[in-house]
């Protein structure tokens, strides 16, 4: 019986290893997927000449970024996000959109909540007395041809003025500074938020102990998140990124494409905005002075199914 054991050398173990991983799997893509990820892991050991007390640190590294998640932190999603890899799954899969004309899509972030509410257009996202300056995000969502798309779900979710996401504020009793809207007859949403401001990624866990080895930036331009979801079209996920933004070419998660870069416009009497919108209770809730608005105007272009 020994006689028939394979002698397993470095030359032959990743062969031998894909082929025993395999060989009774029949779903094709499974195949590929598997595959892929042993030949280019056992490259990759091969390649470094990886020492065992550096793969014995890296696996103390990966199970403690599984200790680090919860359902309010993505630890594993943020590691995804600064090595990149998120980025290359949605540059991949998002080149269509660049071909037809639709709006590219963006890193989804280790932020987005199915906590959320369901908001009327001219709504505010914030809470009363939420912090930063209040800001009209609205736009409309289109097909390629033009033709505006009614009841598309536009999930919109940023960071208060001080840079923090809610569920990143232990005293939250909900969600805030996020929302579900449903565009009008004209494809229109529109609701009040808050000017968006560069913030720093968690780095209190084990990405952040990463990007301070590396010596990383980790400071995100300024942005607001998107998803936008309709029956009849392909789902989009997005952000739109403030151009002013001194971080805008050092995005630690690589999430900035230029279509997505927009000038967020200061409005000192948006008077007429505010009546079109019909805002007045939203900025009255949410305690404006007065003194004008910030503005973010975008149209969405959507690639049918």
């Amino acid at each position: 019986m020994a006689s028939h054991l394979e002698e397993l050398t470095a030359e032959n173990l990743t062969s031998h290893v894909i082929k025993v991983s395999t060989e009774n799997v029949k779903d094709e893509r499974l195949s590929v997927l598997v595959t892929g990820l042993i030949q280019h892991l056992h490259d990759y050991v091969k390649e470094v000449q990886l020492k065992p007390t550096e793969w014995e640190a890296a696996i103390q590294y990966l199970t403690q970024v599984g200790h680090d998640s919860s359902a309010d932190r993505q630890e594993m999603i943020l590691l995804s996000d600064i090595l990149g890899v998120s980025a290359l799954v949605d540059t991949i899969n998002s080149a269509q959109a660049k071909v037809h004309s639709a709006t590219e899509s963006s890193v989804l972030g280790p932020f987005h909540s199915e906590d959320t509410h369901t908001l009327a257009n001219g709504q505010s996202i914030g809470s009363p007395g939420v912090i930063g300056e209040l800001m009209l995000i609205h736009g409309t969502a289109k097909s390629v041809s033009g033709v505006p798309i009614e009841d598309v779900a536009v999930d919109i979710w940023e960071t208060n003025g001080n840079g923090f996401y809610d569920m990143q504020d232990p005293s939250r009793d909900g969600p805030n500074c996020r929302g579900i809207f449903h565009t009008d007859s004209q494809g229109r949403y529109y609701l009040v938020g808050v000017k968006s401001v560069n913030y720093d990624i968690p780095t209190d866990g084990s990405v952040g102990l990463l990007l301070n080895m590396l010596k990383r930036n980790i400071t995100r331009p300024a942005h607001v998140h998107f998803q936008l979801k309709h029956p009849l079209y392909l789902n989009l996920t997005t952000a739109l990124y403030a151009s002013d933004s001194e971080h805008i070419t050092s995005d630690p998660v690589f999430g900035v494409k230029k279509s997505l870069v927009k000038s967020f416009q200061w409005n000192n009497d948006p008077a007429a905005l505010i009546n079109e919108f019909h805002l007045q209770e939203a900025l009255q809730q949410m305690r404006w002075d007065g003194k004008g608005l910030w503005i973010l105007h975008h149209e969405f272009v959507l690639l049918e199914k």
